[in-house]
């Protein structure tokens, strides 16, 4: 399975590359977004996102417009579809809130380190006999800032209403929660405990808030097998978390550029997405 580091498509206006994710503009309200990254990850990033976005349209409406565009539908554009095939989404353009929605279901990583310090998760005051991967009393909603490079920083929710206004930052606050909630029990029945996640929104030429960009991936998850779950320290995932301890094992100081990742590193975190994806879904990876 080849890696696509970043796309060369023709004839579309490129407006962003992302951490993951190449965006353009097509011109006529929609955007298209390629997922990239290491071999084989775009690719399922996308199948899982576009999964949860079609089972989460009764909780709130998504950006898709549809998830496999083909050169049928731009027949004027110079498509590179056999590398694009399957990483590939048509959305709606919208405007994206400079927030980003976190829930947290269990205590770990950032959240961890905070409490250990002053028994608090982003200022929200927590029992004290908690421990490292403990699955919180209440799902907790706590926003940060969004950046397209560096790193992103926790924000209270006053702060986030200050950002966007109050009654838009209680709208997001409240479908974040019901989003992780129904993606957090039907995980469950898959086997998968979603320790924690990231929503991102938008603002539609409506004016309508939608879900964007990504949903409930390894990569903006904590994804543990749950008949593997024993709180008391960290736990096996299905996520990225072979990346990040690497990562934190390397002396890296946090600052780009990041250290090259080993190719034995590679493959077992793609081997652990590809997992997520057939315990999730329930099908195989789509070539």
């Amino acid at each position: 399975m080849e890696a696509l580091s970043y796309s060369k498509e023709k004839g579309f206006k490129l407006t962003r590359r992302g951490k993951v994710r190449d965006v353009y503009d097509l011109g006529d309200g929609h955007l298209m977004i390629v997922a990239c990254d290491i071999p084989g990850k775009g690719i399922i990033l996308t199948q899982l996102s576009n999964f949860w976005f079609e089972k989460t349209t009764s909780i709130i409406k998504n950006h898709m417009v549809d998830p496999d565009p083909g050169p049928a539908r731009y027949p004027d554009i110079d498509w590179y579809y056999p590398e694009l095939k399957g990483r590939t989404v048509l959305t709606k353009k919208c405007e994206p809130l400079p927030i980003e929605s976190i829930v947290r279901g269990y205590i770990v990583g950032s959240g961890w380190k905070e409490y250990k310090k002053s028994g608090t998760v982003c200022g929200i005051r927590l029992p004290a006999d908690l421990k490292e991967s403990s699955r919180l009393p209440e799902t907790l909603f706590t926003p940060s800032t969004k950046a397209d490079s560096g790193h992103d920083e926790n924000i209270s929710f006053e702060a986030a209403s200050d950002s966007i206004g109050r009654e838009l930052a209680e709208k997001v606050r409240d479908v974040s929660l019901k989003l992780y909630n129904f993606a957090a029990e039907y995980a469950l029945g898959k086997g998968i405990i979603i320790a924690d996640t990231k929503f991102e929104f938008g603002l539609s030429e409506e004016g309508e808030l939608i879900l964007i960009d990504e949903i409930l991936t390894p990569d903006s998850s904590r994804f543990w097998p749950a008949d593997q779950y024993k709180p008391g320290g960290s736990q096996p995932s299905f996520d990225k978390q072979f990346v990040r301890d690497y990562l934190e094992n390397s002396g890296w100081n946090k600052e780009p550029p990041a250290p090259a990742v080993p190719d034995e590193i590679v493959k077992k975190t793609v081997e652990k997405y590809q997992e997520a994806l057939e315990k999730l879904t329930g099908k195989k990876l789509q070539e």
